[in-house]
């Protein structure tokens, strides 16, 4: 009996669909190298060996980072189910649960409250996610995205200043000590964050533009740190209303104090983000879109 026999066709190795998964989340070569402890003509063979393997041309460059073509996009998205689903083979083995890790970047000010709450749902409704969440300055969110250390990220900036998948204007109010004013100090006494900070320029430029005089009283890189130096009469400063307390007084026109709406709040993640990751976005735009953050 004669029986014909199919062409062999290999599978893919992991370790080449892991690189180009990585050097695409990175946009970088060079930074997906450092996250894959590998060195850079390592990745760029194996992405060669794969576009050998499949016939096209899957990673260009573009002006500024590294971008899949048509046929990159198709098996980026096979590449992570396939690594994804080794992944959880290994941990089902292992006797753990968590198949897939989320990287999250959040401003100080965000942490807590109903941003809290809304990532414990999250983590309840999608128990095989690994949530790691980071708080920081934007800046240095900004950077730490930019380096592949961050999925995504929920940045405070100037208008304008960085593409996102969302945003919406962000809201700014004076305060002043509740106890201890300082607004009628001549010169006024400024709590700010540390130089390039956000909001620091605009205050400086808002108190100048009144013809007033000041001085800078106060300088911090932690939130908390702000808010402390305020309520105890150091100065006034700048923040969004959800960092104000108690022992804060709201200033505005009515001191002469000018409305600073040059800010947004951006929502960002790669377009070849892991289907998880653009989970967590939505929920993140809802509570923005809401206002319950």
């Amino acid at each position: 009996m004669d029986i014909s026999v199919k062409p062999n066709r290999s599978l893919f190795d992991l370790d080449l669909l892991r690189a180009i998964v990585v050097v695409a989340d990175c946009g970088s070569f060079t930074t997906a190298a450092a996250r894959l402890h590998s060195t850079q003509s390592t990745v760029s063979q194996k992405v060669r060996r794969l576009e050998d393997m499949v016939g096209h041309r899957l990673l260009v460059r573009g002006n500024r980072d590294v971008l899949p073509t048509d046929a990159g996009q198709t098996l980026l998205g096979y590449a992570r189910h396939m690594l994804a689903l080794n992944d959880q083979m290994l941990e089902a083995l292992a006797g753990a649960t968590v198949g897939v890790t989320v990287r999250l970047g959040v401003p100080e000010d965000f942490v807590g409250g109903r941003t809290t709450n809304a990532l414990s749902a999250f983590n309840r409704k999608y128990q095989q996610v690994k949530l790691e969440v980071t708080s920081g300055l934007c800046r240095d969110l900004s950077q730490s995205y930019d380096n592949g250390e961050l999925d995504l990220v929920l940045l405070k900036q100037r208008r304008n200043s960085r593409e996102g998948v969302a945003c919406w204007p962000e809201e700014l109010q004076w305060i002043d000590s509740a106890s201890t004013p300082s607004i009628d100090l001549d010169p006024i006494p400024l709590v700010t964050f540390p130089p390039r900070g956000l909001y620091r320029d605009d205050m400086i430029n808002a108190i100048e533009s009144m013809g007033r005089r000041w001085r800078i009283s106060f300088t911090s890189s932690s939130l908390s740190g702000i808010q402390a130096a305020v309520a105890d009469g150091m100065g006034i400063s700048l923040l969004p209303p959800r960092a104000a307390t108690r022992e804060h007084a709201v200033l505005g026109e009515q001191n002469g104090l000018p409305v600073i709406d040059s800010y947004e709040i951006v929502i960002v993640h790669r377009p070849t983000a892991d289907p998880m990751v653009k989970e967590l976005a939505g929920v993140l735009a809802s509570l923005l879109e809401a206002h319950e953050v």
